[in-house]
């Protein structure tokens, strides 16, 4: 998957839609106000007035450094326990099927 970084969208923006990875949204209210939403990954769907956002996993937060420490440890670093428990499983279903492989070699 190719990360673009940073993007912002002013209200006349194409519409578009984009994979996003883990990460913080920044949402600037009509008052001028920011809110922070930590995301996992998943779509960001933009279409006419509307902003769509499609993910596993959420959280919200006041500060900023305090969010951008949450979604590493959470979204990202969950993502790397992930991938290795899957690396350990497919291991094992792999030596399973040269076992049963080989049984089947030297049957009855």
């Amino acid at each position: 998957m190719r990360r673009s970084g940073a993007f912002g969208l002013l209200p006349r923006h194409v519409d578009f839609v984009t994979a996003l990875v883990p990460g913080i949204l920044i949402h600037e209210a009509m008052q001028g106000s920011e809110r922070y939403l930590g995301v996992d990954e998943g779509i960001l769907v933009k279409l006419r007035h509307e902003v769509l956002v499609s993910t596993h996993d959420a959280v919200a937060g006041d500060h900023l450094e305090e969010l951008r420490g949450r979604v590493r440890s959470t979204f990202i670093d969950l993502g790397k326990h992930e991938r290795a428990a899957r690396t350990s499983l497919a291991r094992l279903e792999a030596g399973i099927a040269c076992r049963m492989l080989g049984l089947r070699e030297t049957g009855p």
